[in-house]
């Protein structure tokens, strides 16, 4: 994969990952690196998101996701999608 091209990535984060603030880290994390897309708490207690940028963008969002304070991180179960052209901004799905 080139470094600069636009990806989109489908991730699945399993461990302590609700009710510890991940959303917010991972909103902060995604502003921060210039990635776009959205997060979402599960019912199964997992948290989806997906993240669209540069290898580099989301590689930098999800160092900084990991280093979260309160949340732990087990696994993450990552595959590639279709980017979205011309999305704007990440958020956080109710």
């Amino acid at each position: 994969m080139e470094h600069n091209k636009l990806q989109r990535r489908f991730i699945r984060f399993y461990g302590r990952v609700q009710g510890v603030g991940f959303r917010y880290v991972a909103y902060q994390a995604a502003q921060s690196a210039g990635a776009t897309g959205w997060v979402r708490n599960e019912f199964d207690g997992t948290v989806t998101m997906e993240i669209q940028g540069t290898e580099v963008q989301i590689d930098k969002a999800l160092q900084i996701l990991a280093g979260g304070r309160y949340l732990r991180i087990d696994r993450a179960d990552s595959r590639s999608i279709a980017p979205i052209p011309g999305e704007k901004g990440f958020r956080v799905r109710y």
